[in-house]
């Protein structure tokens, strides 16, 4: 995948969907989201002039997409943003969010699941097993902060327990300030100020400005048709040198550039060696998996628009792959199979692949986090502008903890879960396990392994 890193020549705004009115400054300084700058490449790549290269894609699956591929540049991929500091050395240092799991500055999990505690007095929902403690003392003082540096985070994940040195660990005002600035409503219908419904209004925006030397860093990539078995990637050809593309809301620009020959710089999840218990005759291997990404696990509903039995799932925290009940995993290992021209097989698994002996059994997630949007009319699904649908996803950090019956099935789990797979070398992103918007760069995470409090 292409690493773009995007330098901000204003204040950004990224609005998230809460109310701006009154004394509601809105939550515009916050760092964005992955959709947001997804949003943004596919907007540069309609302005590039490339709809000729372009053949229609689509990343929809099942009955939503009609049978047919009518969404230009819809091959796009992305990934980000990550915060990024630049300087006089060689290697650019990208940061990550923390795992939830760490709570001072050592790489030492201070939260892990205990197994000794009364299920007929816990509140834990269904199908979580243990309850996850705290080792440190309580404590009003919060020594944990926001990012992790891309190698502590290597090295967290490997089980290293040192603390944590000068610049691996910041805050989000180590790269960024919040601005607020008071404006004037603007009326929707006449594009002017005092009238309609903006009669009378002003409002309050918070607006983010990056500090010198920090960039945003995004990966993105287009496997676009040209008639043959070959893609192009078109953001080669629109990223010659530094572009200005539009980020975010109210126009702002940043500029955009291509870093040549650079590998993902993404963490590298464990992929064996998990660690192993055994409790009553049996043994269990541990691995923990880690979002890199917000994930949106969306309700399932018992029945379809259009009528057909589903298994319901009630989404939100849980992810759907993860049975709702006894919290097995649902994803099966083995090589995906692509659509059959002939008509004999459909999308899927391979005959060889075999399911995943593991359970969920316990989970660390904070409160969600709303991912929402706006959209222009379209020939094909939507034939008005308008707000798009408000999800709540899982933010980034979270950590789930699972319980696999062999050591293959531990192995295959993190391949599953790892965004790369079970290849460390791995160039590009193989595995995004958000339901919903996996294509913008949601659902990456990576694994490690994990034990009980106390050993």
């Amino acid at each position: 995948m292409n690493t773009i890193l995007l330098r901000p020549t204003d204040i950004l705004f990224f609005r998230d969907g809460r109310p701006m009115e009154g004394s509601l400054a809105g939550h515009g300084a916050a760092w964005p989201l992955p959709n947001v700058t997804d949003a943004a490449l596919h907007a540069a790549l309609h302005r590039s002039g490339l709809a000729q290269e372009s053949h229609a894609h689509d990343q929809r699956h099942g009955a939503q997409r009609h049978g047919q591929d009518n969404r230009r540049f819809g091959s796009l991929v992305t990934a980000g943003p990550f915060p990024v500091q630049t300087g006089p050395s060689a290697t650019d240092q990208w940061y990550l969010p923390r795992p939830l799991d760490l709570l001072d500055d050592t790489l030492q999990p201070a939260l892990a699941p205990v197994n000794i505690f009364d299920a007929a007095h816990s509140s834990l929902p269904e199908p979580l097993d243990y309850a996850v403690a705290n080792r440190l003392p309580p404590s009003k003082e919060a020594k944990a902060k926001a990012w992790l540096r891309a190698d502590a985070f290597q090295r967290y994940l490997d089980g290293a327990t040192c603390t944590l040195e000068d610049g691996q660990s910041i805050d989000e005002s180590t790269f960024s300030d919040a601005e607020a600035s008071i404006g004037i409503a603007i009326d929707t219908e006449t594009g002017t100020t005092g009238q309609g419904e903006a009669a009378g209004k002003i409002y309050s925006a918070r607006y983010l400005r990056l500090r010198d030397n920090w960039r945003l860093g995004v990966f993105a990539q287009t496997q676009e048709k040209n008639g043959t078995s070959d893609r192009k990637d078109l953001i080669l050809d629109l990223f010659h040198g530094p572009e200005q593309i539009l980020v975010g809301g109210q126009q702002r620009l940043c500029t955009a550039s291509r870093v040549e020959g650079m590998p993902l710089p993404l963490p590298r999840g464990k992929i064996r060696a998990f660690d192993c218990r055994e409790a009553g005759g049996e043994k269990r291997w541990l691995v923990k998996w880690i979002l890199l990404s917000p994930a949106v696990w969306p309700e399932i509903p018992a029945k379809s628009k259009d009528g057909r039995l589903m298994t319901p799932h009630h989404g939100g925290w849980l992810p759907n792959w993860v049975h709702q009940t006894h919290g097995k995993v649902m994803l099966r290992s083995g090589n995906r199979r692509n659509r059959s021209y002939s008509g004999k097989h459909t999308r899927g698994f391979g005959d060889d692949s075999t399911e995943i002996a593991a359970r969920l059994v316990a989970a660390i997630v904070p409160k969600p986090i709303p991912v929402t949007g706006w959209a222009l009319a379209n020939e094909t699904d939507r034939k008005e502008a308008g707000a798009k649908s408000t999800h709540l996803a899982v933010p980034a950090g979270a950590v789930y903890y699972f319980e696999a019956h062999s050591e293959q099935d531990a192995c295959n789990l993190a391949a599953a879960l790892n965004w790369h797979g079970h290849e460390e070398d791995q160039k590009t992103i193989r595995n995004r396990r958000s339901t919903l918007m996996g294509e913008k760069g949601f659902g990456l995470g990576v694994c490690s392994t994990w034990r009980f409090l106390g050993t």
